[in-house]
């Protein structure tokens, strides 16, 4: 592995916001362009110090990001032949010993590297080993030995450690690593683990036999005893040095935590152990998942091995085994699970013997592959004297979801999941009625209803449909809003400025208004981390945005002292583009906001630059077309190249006022189009149903 960090011409075209072109375009006019120090011919590699001094002083960076400057380093530390997660591990043990005892890094940090490069070591070691135990410290692979690479990546996790917290960083970490690696890792996102930690409620013991970085277990507090297998060991060892960096450091060792190595239908780590509670969400369509050589395992109830293409009943029965009598398992699985015939007579007996209690389908984009509509599975592994047969099918999905994973309504989903599974859970449990049938939402039916010759669960199939939204009420109440907005429509002619233009001395770019201190630029990168439902903080995404909706998300913990705040007269603007500039108003769900992903915010001075009137140019195409960045997908706003007109603040303030009563008018026109296909939608499903007359 390189004793200094690299970087390929791709990576620095994404460190200065350009196309790989301008890279190889620099190369041959630039005599003074770093030269190549490793790689290849075809795909040389660069001296990263070398690079960020030359775009420095270029002016086409200001500085590099610290948490960028990291992953360089990161990506250095890896080796071609290894995994290419190893070097997180290692940058995960440098943070534990940042989180748990700083005071012996403070005591090793003044330290020669002569010296540093074995203390260290020793010191991550012991901190490992007081975390996990002995047995746990060896599934990590520490190295005895650091490189001048690594002593300088732990000299850039503390600092940035000391900003924003181990954790954080961490986080921040694996994002960028699941983000390179979307092809092997598709982790849950943390609204659905959120979610089957809502339907489990707060069990002692917690076991997810497909952890992957262990999202699922992260839902769960610290103090519960969190229990985790992966197959692969090194994604293994990131979701364990992952949890234990959330949990407080003053937490004495050994945490109630642990991830083992291994396939758990092969290689079972808890064989004959039972939990409180077994989440998941397995991998799906796996043929070779062990079939054959698992004819005779004692989790197959009766013997009823899972049929070899039903790979995902095999997860169900493997978490129903290693669940308590009484207790709960609750996985994510594809829709076809629910009426496969292959898997017919392993559902049947789910059924007969009262272990499944509900399946409920869940909206595309809850969760990897999101452009499936998932369901999740809800069982009670039986115990002695429990006769309850009955199973409830909830709808959350019937309605489809537009543009995917980012229009989940996740506050919405939770309260109608966790409501009807808890109200149900109790009549099962204490005897109360079960909950009445919900037409569009969710239906309890006797298990022996659902047996037949297909046997087939899917909500979809035996919810009573909604009564449609066609009363004459409904429908006049609909008409009247939708006059209201179109009303309240602007005429417009009315919009368009009157002949002539600005006169303008040139133009100005936002870098320049930056050193000018006209303006302040903060780039959110991954954001904050977040957690559905409200909170002390909400969190703004680049969705929130785009949609026009107030922000749905919180501050999943208290940031540092003095962390970025929205105010009033920000202006927020995507990191993709896409003619998008918001202007914090006055008050509102805006004002104090967190910056979620992928975000710009813009601070102008209110003595030298009109924030509508930034916010108009930069929704402007003259404005951003020539600051757009292109990927082979995406396109990216360098948003200190966007050029706005030298214009003095009275004009500003007048071209602003306009670009905001035209902002206005294209918000209220959506909102109309939004209301109008409502209304056409529910009169067509009232004609349809005959509730109204031609």
């Amino acid at each position: 592995m390189p004793d200094r960090a690299e970087v390929t011409a791709v990576e620095i075209a994404r460190l200065a916001g350009v196309g790989r072109a301008a890279v190889s375009n620099w190369r041959r006019r630039h005599a003074d362009f770093p030269r190549p120090v490793g790689g290849s011919d075809a795909s040389p590699t660069f001296a990263l110090g070398e690079v960020e001094a030359w775009l420095r002083a270029q002016g086409k960076i200001a500085e590099l990001p610290p948490l960028e400057r990291a992953w360089q380093f990161v990506d250095a530390l890896r080796d071609p032949a290894g995994h290419p997660a190893a070097p997180l591990v290692e940058a995960g043990t440098l943070l534990l010993l940042l989180h748990r005892d700083p005071d012996r890094w403070a005591a090793l940090a003044s330290e020669p590297d002569t010296r540093l490069a074995t203390a260290l070591p020793r010191a991550v070691a012991d901190t490992v080993v007081h975390t996990f135990d002995a047995d746990g410290a060896d599934l990590l692979a520490l190295p005895g030995l650091l490189g001048s690479t690594q002593l300088d990546l732990a000299r850039l996790l503390a600092a940035l450690a000391a900003d924003t917290g181990a954790a954080a960083v961490y986080e921040q970490l694996l994002a960028r690593y699941a983000e390179a690696n979307t092809r092997q890792l598709s982790p849950t996102p943390p609204e659905a683990a959120d979610l089957l930690a809502a339907v489990a409620g707060v069990p002692a013991t917690v076991l997810d036999p497909a952890a992957g970085l262990g999202a699922v277990l992260l839902a769960h507090p610290y103090t519960t005893g969190r229990y985790g297998q992966d197959a692969d060991p090194v994604t293994a060892a990131l979701a364990r040095l992952r949890l234990a960096l959330h949990a407080p450091a003053a937490e004495p060792g050994p945490l109630p935590l642990a991830l083992r190595p291994g396939d758990a239908l092969r290689a079972d780590a808890y064989p004959g152990d039972t939990f409180e509670a077994v989440l998941c969400q397995p991998p799906y369509n796996e043929r070779d998942w062990g079939h054959e050589e698992l004819q005779f395992d004692t989790r197959w109830p009766g013997g009823l091995v899972p049929p070899r293409g039903e790979s995902e009943l095999a997860w169900v029965l493997h978490c129903l085994a290693h669940t308590r009598p009484g207790g709960l398992a609750a996985l994510l699985l594809p829709p076809a699970v629910a009426g496969r015939r292959s898997g017919r007579r392993v559902r049947a007996e789910l059924l007969r013997s009262g272990a499944l209690r509900a399946v409920i389908a869940l909206p595309a984009g809850a969760a990897p592959p999101y452009g499936v509509p998932l369901h999740l599975w809800v069982l009670r592994a039986p115990k002695p004297g429990d006769d309850f047969r009955q199973v409830l099918l909830l709808d959350a999905g019937s309605a489809p979801v537009e543009g995917g994973r980012d229009k989940v309504d996740w506050p919405g989903l939770r309260r109608t999941v966790v409501h009807a599974w808890r109200a149900f859970d109790r009549a099962a449990r204490d005897g109360e009625p079960v909950p009445a049938d919900v037409p569009g939402v969710h239906r309890a039916m006797a298990a022996i209803d659902l047996l037949d010759d297909e046997t087939d669960l899917s909500p979809a199939r035996h919810v009573p449909p909604a009564a449609p939204l066609g009363g004459a009420a409904e429908l006049s109440h609909l008409g009247g809003r939708l006059t209201e907005l179109l009303a309240g429509l602007a005429d417009p002619a009315a919009l368009l400025p009157p002949p002539g233009a600005e006169p303008a001395a040139g133009v100005v770019t936002v870098g320049e208004l930056v050193r000018a201190g006209a303006l302040e630029v903060h780039s959110s990168g991954t954001g904050a981390t977040t957690r559905p439902g409200p909170g002390e903080v909400l969190v703004v995404t680049d969705q929130d945005l785009v949609t026009g909706n107030p922000p749905t998300a919180a501050l999943a913990a208290p940031g540092p002292a003095g962390d970025l705040r929205t105010r009033p007269g920000d202006v927020l603007v995507p990191a993709l583009g896409g003619g998008l500039a918001r202007v914090v108003p006055a008050e509102g769900p805006l004002v104090g906001a967190a910056l979620g992903s992928r975000l710009h915010l813009l601070r102008p001075d209110p003595a030298a630059l009109d924030a509508e009137f930034l916010a108009g140019h930069l929704r402007s195409t003259a404005g951003t077309r020539r600051a757009a960045s292109h990927a082979t997908t995406t396109a990216r706003l360098d948003i200190r190249r966007v050029e706005l007109p030298r214009l003095p603040l009275p004009d500003q303030q007048r071209q602003g006022t306009a670009f905001a009563r035209l902002a206005a008018f294209a918000t209220t026109l959506a909102q109309a189009a939004s209301l109008a296909q409502t209304l056409t939608q529910a009169a067509t499903d009232a004609l349809a149903t005959g509730s109204l007359a031609p």
